[in-house]
């Protein structure tokens, strides 16, 4: 069985964060392990607090993980502050972890920011170049970018951007483009667009961590970057169309509608 370790806080209502990618990453028929960043106290209606964990317990969470069962593939989604980005950073590097997603949660769907400035510029220089991909909404390439994007044209010029300071492959999804809803796959200069299917279902809460633990699922089954991500975008497509609709807010996916 492929193994799957995701690096995330949690999320008590279970529509994102570690939740989902356990749901995600079982749903792959896949053995998930996560090491848990923070606890969030949030619902479909919003965040209502953090409480994040010592850096020094977050090495011993990953030592007990990569020294046991070592992963096959690893997603990381929020992560809180700089002494927890430094320590991943670290243990991904002395355990030489491989299929690294990266989903840089820095802004939240609203347009908040989640992430203060100097924990920001550390994700930036110290984890997300380990990354195999890294998987930013528009919201968060514009911050990464520093500029805004509009259109298929201004993705490309970001992803450029980007590049320069992550050289790493870059997939910017494109849901809130205004005349399509496609992501590009930017790898050191190679372009690759894939197609979006708007649905109409206002329950997204978590898409973007259960698409990173599915591309992190598809990697580690052995398939290659393009493939992995069309996968789990046909995943996401699946979840989305099965209309799940529970909670006052922006609802979670129904994960497990193809058991």
């Amino acid at each position: 069985m492929k193994k799957v370790l995701t690096i995330a806080g949690s999320d008590c209502s279970g529509g994102a964060g570690i939740q989902a990618d356990i749901k995600t990453i079982t749903a792959h028929k896949m053995y998930a392990m996560s090491a848990i960043t923070a606890l969030t106290a949030q619902n479909t209606t919003g965040v209502y607090g953090i409480l994040e964990t010592d850096a020094k317990f977050m090495g011993l969470q990953l030592d007990c993980i990569f020294k046991d069962i070592y992963p096959d593939a690893v997603k990381i989604g929020m992560v809180a502050n700089k002494d927890i980005i430094k320590t991943i950073a670290n243990k991904l590097i002395e355990y030489k972890a491989k299929n690294i997603v990266a989903d840089p949660v820095m802004v939240s769907t609203a347009g908040s920011r989640l992430m203060e400035e100097d924990a920001a510029n550390t994700l930036i220089e110290k984890l997300l170049p380990l990354a195999t991909v890294i998987t930013p909404n528009l919201a968060e390439a514009e911050v990464l970018c520093n500029f805004p994007i509009k259109t298929k044209e201004d993705c490309i010029k970001a992803a450029e951007t980007i590049f320069k300071k992550i050289p790493t492959a870059i997939l910017i999804k494109g849901g809130h483009l205004a005349n399509c809803a496609d992501d590009l796959l930017w790898d050191n200069g190679s372009i690759h667009w894939f197609k979006g299917e708007r649905i109409d279902n206002p329950n997204t809460h978590g898409t973007g961590c259960t698409l990173s633990s599915a591309i992190a699922s598809n990697l580690a089954a052995g398939h290659d970057l393009v493939t992995s991500i069309q996968n789990a975008k046909d995943y996401i497509t699946g979840a989305l169309k099965a209309n799940l609709n529970l909670g006052k807010g922006s609802g979670p996916l129904n994960h497990m509608y193809n058991l």
